[in-house]
């Protein structure tokens, strides 16, 4: 059976006739990309829900477009939903270390902070003139003058006391009243009423204690009248200000006259104005206050200000919000804090919103591993959409790292849809690990990779890259770039039958391309551009390749390409450094002796063998014990190696090619070196499919072509892998040329038969004979060793 595969089968092209266009400027331009029907189908289903929970975490690949596509999807799902409200924090004129917040139709905000500040400046303006007028003065005057005359009523009194109680009473003023006794019309000095004796004196002393007591009485009263005055005044300038303030705030009211937090707010306002009216009335022009220190007797009036936090004046959708460094703060908004005199203080207007509020009657989209990555941040999200609602909370002061003065704002009720964009293991990583990430993430959308090759979606595919081209302002291409884009795509994902829809990637390649047909003067991109770009990417990223290559044509990397070898094969590897891959090979030998039925695999031993290619180790083993000495002990020993290597070996694609190695030295055939091996194999000797089958290929070929370009080399590979091939066009040129082959198997046996030019029934039973022999010597040196034992 001929396992050798036809040149059709290395590389599916597509042909451009397909295409009907001249360029891809005929294409009409895709509104979403291909192939993710079912991401926006979950996408949608998320968003359309109204239920809790009913979050997005959108995985995929990075650069597959995810955040572009869901960005520009969600924002035209937007354009036809509701503005939400938008929101303002005031001062709480009660406890101001718990700011008020409220809640305006979309676009009514600005409008309401422009109406308490014009309000704010008209009291500025009317205040004062209002407390200057004749009528406010008069209206004092005549209190003044009300109780002065009550005033003079009791002085009045308290004379006509004095005179009946032979007291000469003197009042300078009402702190300060003095008296002293009376005795025939004279005034007694102190040393004459020392020198009074007797009843007299007594009689002088009863008198002053009841006039005292008069006194005392009558001050009381005038002290009282003092405070009704003065309690008269307040009373006065209170209806003054509430008169003044009273139609203005009424204006206010009129607009906002649904909103019952609005009102409550004006009626605080305007209790506050009523009784600090006096801030209204400083002039500093005539204080006598240096300028330097003016700024600490200038009356505030920021506690009237209205924080606007958010507004949709200028909106007409939905919000969609993307917060690029989703921090603590910037999600869900920070109080910020100035210093003055050493010490930080804060207000309400220092109060800045986050994401969650900007994003508020929308949509909300965060990179997962940006968010994980700051502290806090993740578990700050949950708990917003847990509650519904936004507390902001500053980390500062929860966590006790500085003694400062914060506020308490009131929290803000939330609606809103996160999408997580992220990959795949982080999604699993939480799925598996946060048990809250299931019951608020309930919607996955995952982005496919790949889709199939059919001709509808080359049509498609076909107007995604003009779309590309129209969007990045790129030159327009030929059916026949479009087709080799296409071609290349399918070596992206390693299989002929289907094709990338990793944007970034081809979004890359045609701006390579297009830099590459300006440079030449050219109005399109055309096929040579394309291939343009893949030779230079290479040529960029191909040291570790040429050196590698460098070294085995010198010899110092021991690969043989011609003749046949017991025991010794070619296998083929794949590397992938920064973004470039290639194959090698590499020189797998195999001994085999006398022992116990053991693989030593040399790699495992010295500890550079990774956990899959000892599995694949330990899987040879049985395989040999099964196939060829089920009624006999396996009686061997065999060394396997990865000669040259300094490094890690890990993965099982060239467990296949070791088994071929064991199989040749035990029957003493000799493995073609020309022919290079990949393939893992099962324990039933089925070989079966490996990655990076293109990239191994083409590493042999290139390897061959440095030794002896005109002889004939071979690349041996899983049937399962055929499937895959897209292959470069020197190795195709090679095949047609007959100078290169690519053998595709689906067992050992046809494997063995290939590199050998035995017949597989031949080799097995040269295995076989050489087992039975191993098994016969170890019987019959363990029949002698027990006979010397005896004689012993």
């Amino acid at each position: 059976m001929d396992h050798t595969l036809d040149i059709s089968q290395l590389y599916h092209a597509c042909d451009s006739s397909l295409f009907s266009f001249k360029n891809t400027d005929e294409l009409e331009p895709l509104k979403q990309p291909i192939g993710q029907e079912k991401a926006f189908e979950a996408v949608d289903f998320a968003t359309d829900i109204k239920q809790n929970g009913y979050n997005v975490y959108a995985m995929g690949p990075s650069g597959s477009g995810k955040f572009s596509t869901i960005m520009s999807y969600l924002e035209n799902k937007a354009a036809g939903e509701r503005v939400p409200n938008d929101w303002c924090y005031v001062n709480n004129f009660k406890d101001s270390r718990k700011p008020i917040a409220i809640e305006l139709p979309a676009g009514k905000a600005a409008q309401f902070k422009d109406d308490i500040n014009e309000l704010i400046e008209l009291l500025k303006e009317i205040l004062p003139t209002t407390f200057e007028s004749n009528a406010y003065h008069n209206a004092r005057e005549a209190i003044v003058e009300k109780y002065m005359n009550q005033q003079n009523g009791i002085f009045k009194h308290l004379q006509e006391e004095a005179v009946k109680h032979d007291v000469a009473m003197d009042a300078s003023s009402i702190s300060r009243v003095t008296f002293v006794p009376v005795v025939n019309g004279k005034k007694l000095s102190a040393e004459e009423f020392k020198a009074i004796q007797g009843e007299q004196k007594d009689e002088i002393n009863r008198k002053l204690t009841e006039y005292e007591a008069i006194l005392k009485e009558g001050l009381r009263k005038v002290s009282d009248l003092a405070k009704a005055q003065q309690k008269e005044f307040r009373a006065h300038d209170k209806k003054t200000t509430e008169d003044a303030v009273s139609s203005l705030i009424d204006e206010v009211r009129n607009k906002y006259g649904s909103l019952e937090k609005v009102l409550e707010y004006l009626d605080a306002l305007k209790q506050d104005v009523i009784h600090n009216v006096r801030d209204f009335l400083v002039k500093m022009d005539e204080m006598n206050v240096p300028p330097f220190m003016q700024e600490f007797y200038t009356p505030s009036f920021a506690r009237y200000e209205v924080n606007l936090l958010i507004s949709h004046e200028e909106s007409s959708s939905a919000p969609v919000i993307f917060e690029d460094n989703p921090t603590h703060q910037n999600i869900i908004g920070k109080i910020e804090h100035i210093s003055q005199v050493g010490t930080l203080i804060t207000d309400f207007t220092m109060i800045k919103p986050g994401a969650l509020h900007k994003a508020n009657g929308g949509y909300l989209i965060l990179n997962a591993r940006k968010l994980l990555m700051q502290p806090f941040a993740y578990e700050e999200l949950k708990r917003v959409l847990r509650s519904k609602e936004i507390r902001i909370e500053s980390l500062v002061e929860q966590y006790s790292l500085i003694s400062t003065t914060s506020l308490e704002p009131e929290p803000i009720p939330v609606d809103v849809k996160v999408v997580l964009i992220g990959e795949r293991v982080l999604y699993y990583l939480l799925h598996h690990y946060d048990p809250d990430f299931e019951e608020l993430f309930k919607v996955s959308a995952d982005f496919e990779d790949d889709m199939p090759r059919s001709e509808e979606n080359i049509q498609l595919y076909a107007r995604m890259i003009g779309t590309i081209a129209k969007r990045d302002g790129l030159l327009p291409l030929t059916p026949n770039a479009v087709a080799r884009v296409i071609e290349e795509s399918s070596r992206e994902v390693e299989h002929a039958l289907k094709f990338s829809t990793h944007l970034r990637t081809l979004s890359d390649l045609l701006k390579e391309a297009d830099y590459w047909s300006k440079k030449d003067g050219a109005e399109t991109i055309d096929k040579e551009h394309i291939d343009k770009v893949l030779l230079t990417r290479k040529e960029r990223l191909n040291r570790i390749q040429r050196k590698l290559y460098e070294m085995i044509d010198e010899g110092i990397i021991m690969i043989k390409v011609s003749g046949s070898v017991v025991g010794q094969i070619n296998a083929l590897s794949y590397i992938s450094l920064g973004g470039y891959s290639f194959g090698v090979a590499s020189r797998i030998t195999a001994r085999t002796r006398i022992g116990k039925g053991e693989v030593i695999d040399i790699e495992r031993k010295v500890e550079l063998g990774g956990p899959i290619h000892s599995k694949g180790v330990l899987i040879l083993s049985s395989y040999l014990g099964s196939t060829y000495a089920k009624d006999l002990p396996l009686s061997l020993s065999v060394s396997l190696v990865f000669e040259q290597s300094y490094s890690m070996v890990e993965g099982d694609s060239a467990s296949s090619t070791e088994l071929y190695a064991i199989l040749s030295s035990l029957s003493d055939l000799p493995i073609k070196q020309n022919i290079a091996v990949t393939g893992s194999v099962n324990q039933f000797g089925e070989v079966q499919a490996i990655g990076g089958v293109n990239e191994k290929i083409e590493g042999f070929f290139d390897i061959c072509m440095r030794q002896e370009p005109k002889a004939s080399y071979g690349v041996m590979i899983p049937h399962a892998n055929v499937k895959h091939l897209m292959l470069k066009a020197e190795v195709l040129e090679a095949v047609k040329n007959g100078t290169f082959a690519i053998h595709a198997v689906k067992t050992i046996d046809e494997g063995i038969s290939i590199l050998t030019g035995e017949d597989a029934k031949v080799v097995n039973e040269k295995v076989v004979e050489r087992l039975v022999e191993l098994s016969k010597i170890v019987k019959e040196f363990n029949k002698s060793k027990h006979k010397d034992e005896e004689k012993e």
